[in-house]
């Protein structure tokens, strides 16, 4: 089924040359079903690419999304253009007394800054508070998932010595667990970040469960009893998204080492394959099914946890 995209949201032209289902909301209305209300909290700083790598994945199921674009007011981004964010982005001012089936938070380069550095932590705060009687499920994406556990348990994030990049084989430790139904037991998936959480610290909290985890990667799916999921890596990038990541910190001068198991033959030049795809579609599939459409009710002025 379609995602119900902001009219004039320039990713909609690209998403329907790959043949993902986007519909405008004009068409939508005509049909009687009442969509999923997805909130989207965009920290990245290409939020135009952001955009469409996650409507990829939210358009592969059978149920009808309606997105909403969330941002920060603390920050001002540099990296898109201020006419597209005024046009196509809210505020929590302007959503605060609105109900959600659920929301996506997703990562941001601020790893190496402290919580209290970051310039819109104190509304990111105030926005899971909301998520708190909002929503029934939320998905948080890399550095969002460290700064929920932080905020919702007390567990921190640790430096790592250098960059983890690359793409890791990962193995359920609880195959049972329905957000990763159909996944094989070992399976592939992108990572970008300087820090991480560590598991030692996931196993003291009685209200965590460790869904899956790598052996050079470390964490990287959590799970807690109040239908929220932290995702330590980046299963929705696209193919050459580490490839730009790569390109652009060479080009700072940060001498960025080469992401690993990604380009063919560690060949910089080559051309990266998406391996890890079909287990993203599967995760985002999961969660919109069992933790969004199967709890939330149909009048979703009655979600209230």
């Amino acid at each position: 089924m379609p995602v119900k995209l902001p009219l004039g949201l320039p990713a909609s032209d690209e998403l329907e040359k790959e043949n993902i289902f986007v519909m405008g909301y004009e068409r939508a209305k005509g049909q009687d079903i009442r969509p999923l209300r997805i909130l989207v909290l965009n920290l990245m700083p290409t939020k135009a690419e952001t955009e469409k790598q996650l409507i990829r994945l939210l358009s592969n199921t059978p149920l009808q999304i309606e997105l909403t674009l969330l941002q920060t007011v603390t920050h001002t981004p540099v990296h898109t253009a201020h006419e597209h964010m005024a046009a196509f982005y809210h505020t929590y001012d302007e959503i605060k007394n609105e109900n959600f089936d659920g929301m996506i938070v997703t990562g941001a380069p601020v790893e190496n800054l402290d919580y209290s550095e970051v310039d819109y932590w104190e509304e990111l705060c105030e926005i899971f508070r909301f998520s708190e009687k909002h929503f029934f499920s939320t998905l948080f994406i890399c550095w969002a998932s460290q700064a929920a556990l932080k905020y919702y348990y007390g567990i921190e994030k640790y430096p790592l010595k250098e960059k983890l990049s690359g793409i890791y084989n990962h193995r359920l430790l609880v195959p049972s667990h329905p957000i990763v139904r159909g996944f094989d037991e070992v399976f592939c998936a992108p990572h970008s970040r300087y820090s991480e959480v560590r598991r030692a610290d996931i196993d003291r909290c009685p209200e965590l469960t460790l869904i899956a985890d790598s052996e050079k990667a470390g964490v990287y799916l959590i799970g807690d009893n109040k239908g929220r999921f932290f995702v330590t890596g980046h299963c929705e990038y696209d193919a050459d998204t580490l490839k730009k990541e790569y390109v652009r910190d060479t080009e700072k001068g940060i001498g960025p080492k080469i992401p690993e198991n990604y380009f063919p033959m560690n060949d910089p030049e080559g051309t990266p394959k998406n391996v890890w795809r079909a287990h993203a579609n599967l995760l985002y599939q999961n969660w919109l099914n069992y933790f969004v459409y199967q709890q939330t009710p149909y009048d979703i002025s009655k979600i209230e946890r």
